[in-house]
């Protein structure tokens, strides 16, 4: 007996993709070196590892241009995204996204104290020094340890990803009186 909907064959890209789109996730820069040497993509995939030592996991393709970079400088920052900042997302998804320079006044950004530029005015941000990668098929699982993060400066109103489109989470109500 399956589930509705469960589907026997092996699936196709397509509906994996599809299926795995009902997972709400959240919306990230990951950072890479700061001034004239930033580098920055998009990402949605950003997964809480362990408390002890305090360890995240994010995920990029094995064969792209942060992979090399996040293994040779040994460091990283992972800023979260607000709803004001989906331009920054779609922006930074891009090939022909902005580097360096450009990329610092782009998003506003310091260097925070692993040498990575940081988003002040992102809803957290983590900075991370590479404690592990794992290939896994055409990503690279990279483990940072967290050294330093952010709460950001104001109420939650973070970025969400959710079939296969931006969206944010409803307004939160006020509490009665």
């Amino acid at each position: 007996m399956t589930a509705a909907g469960a589907m026997l064959a092996e699936p196709d890209l397509t509906a994996f993709r599809s299926v795995m789109g009902r997972f709400p996730t959240g919306v990230t820069l990951l950072t890479q070196g700061c001034a004239d040497d930033t580098a920055v993509i998009t990402l949605n995939s950003l997964t809480s590892v362990s408390l002890d030592p305090l360890l995240i996991l994010v995920s990029v393709k094995a064969d792209g241009r942060m992979r090399p970079r996040v293994a040779g400088a040994g460091s990283f920052a992972v800023n979260v995204l607000t709803e004001a900042q989906r331009d920054l997302a779609q922006e930074f998804c891009r090939p022909d996204r902005s580097e360096g320079q450009a990329a610092m006044l782009r998003l506003a950004a310091v260097e925070g104290v692993t040498g990575n530029a940081v988003i002040p005015s992102a809803e957290a941000y983590f900075e991370c020094v590479l404690d592990a990668q794992y290939q896994a098929g055409d990503h690279t699982l990279l483990i940072g340890r967290v050294v330093a993060l952010s709460g950001g400066p104001g109420e939650p109103d973070p970025l969400v990803f959710h079939r296969g489109r931006f969206t944010r989470l409803p307004a939160a109500r006020a509490e009665a009186a």
